[in-house]
């Protein structure tokens, strides 16, 4: 389903911007993917950009109708967007991870981010604009970004987009299957184990704290997403390496 239709675009300011667009004036099947070469405003979490090379990397979004999610069960959409991800790129690297709550990282460096929009309708999703942007032939970043790398900068190869993408959708359909199909103890397994510095002790930053700067810094351990000594929200805490 995922990928079932591709649309290339050549040049647009946002994918996800563009989806939404579409949305409003079209009748649009769920799986539907919009890839574009040029993306010029690509966006990440909140304020955040996404710096992509024109023509060498994947920038993309596609339309997912998941009216079978519970709203409670919101995140388990994208638990099952950055496991298709991390499924597609082990196939290429070792040590690949999920630094919470959806980048993808090979070892310490950035790969890929995601970005999940939602609209809900008479207490169901209505949609899901899903965006990712992985980077795959791009070998120098000018942005301020720390820890870029691309898989051609692991590899040393050069890829097809093409090829790579339908592969890419190939793997995000089989665990988006898994998540209208309820199975969430396996997304919740497969998620837990493939976080992050998971078990290792870092130094983390809490965001927003009314703290002294000094003491706003700790070390911590991440545990999983269930039953952690300290728990945090969504940009409430940050690593001080390998953002």
């Amino acid at each position: 389903m995922i990928g079932s239709t591709i649309l290339r675009l050549d040049s647009v300011d946002s994918t996800n911007n563009y989806a939404v667009k579409e949305l409003l004036t079209k009748s649009l099947n769920e799986g539907i993917v919009f890839v574009a070469d040029c993306q010029q405003s690509g966006r990440g979490t909140g304020q955040a950009s996404w710096e992509s090379a024109v023509g060498l990397n994947l920038t993309f979004s596609m339309v997912l109708f998941p009216k079978q999610v519970a709203i409670s069960r919101q995140f388990y959409i994208s638990k099952a967007i950055s496991l298709g991800v991390v499924d597609f790129l082990a196939k290429y690297v070792v040590g690949v991870s999920i630094k919470w709550p959806n980048d993808i990282y090979v070892d310490n460096q950035k790969i890929a981010g995601i970005l999940i929009e939602t609209a809900i309708s008479a207490g169901k999703f209505s949609r899901a604009i899903v965006g990712i942007g992985l980077n795959i032939n791009q070998v120098a970043f000018i942005s301020d970004a720390p820890n870029p790398v691309s898989l051609k900068n692991l590899t040393g190869e050069t890829y097809e987009l093409s090829l790579l993408l339908t592969d890419l959708c190939a793997c995000l359909d089989s665990r988006y299957l898994s998540l209208i199909s309820g199975e969430y103890s396996i997304l919740d397994h497969n998620y837990d184990q493939l976080l992050y510095l998971k078990g290792v002790w870092a130094k983390f930053r809490e965001l927003n704290s009314v703290l002294s700067e000094e003491d706003s810094f700790f070390e911590g351990k991440i545990l999983g997403l269930q039953g952690e000594v300290r728990g945090f929200y969504f940009k409430e805490v940050a690593l001080t390496v390998g953002d």
